[in-house]
């Protein structure tokens, strides 16, 4: 009989080895909800200079009027779409500018600061940056903030735009 050994010959093998443990990122999932991007996407472009406000003169005066509601907060994403996936992210902004600003030049910054941004605090691709100038604020027109308080403090209704 050929020499077999015996279990309690044979060598003792560890048959429960320890995994090695996951990175963090790995344990779960981080779920953004979309105002999240729209805030830090609203915040990167208010930091470029040349831009007047964000949003289209409607969204800015139902906005405003929301502001002033008690309890109601203000929107630093106004004027912001964003569609957010699990690794992606899809930015609308729209803006007004100031007069004189060079249009092209500013919206390159203002897309890539945004991108920048939300990519830096949120881990999250940005596939684009959509941006739509609807207006022009010229350096004589009153802000709609200041139109709508001037009309408010005299008993009239703001001016809608």
């Amino acid at each position: 009989m050929p020499d077999t050994p015996t279990p309690a010959a044979m060598p003792k093998t560890d048959t429960h080895k320890a995994a090695a443990p996951q990175p963090a990122e790995e344990r779960g999932r981080t779920a953004l909800a979309v105002g999240v991007v729209e805030k830090i996407a609203g915040m990167a472009a208010r930091e470029v200079s040349g831009i007047h406000a964000l949003g289209s003169g409607l969204s800015r005066t139902f906005g405003a009027m929301r502001d002033r509601v008690p309890g109601g907060k203000s929107s630093v994403g106004r004027g912001i779409k964003a569609e957010v996936g699990e690794k992606q992210t899809a930015i609308d902004i729209a803006l007004i500018v100031e007069y004189g600003v060079v249009i092209p030049t500013l919206a390159a910054e203002v897309r890539a600061n945004i991108i920048a941004a939300v990519e830096r605090m949120t881990g999250l691709e940005v596939v684009e940056v959509n941006i739509a100038v609807n207006d022009v604020h010229l350096p004589d027109e009153p802000d709609s903030d200041e139109e709508e308080e001037s009309a408010a403090g005299s008993g009239q209704r703001p001016r809608v735009q």
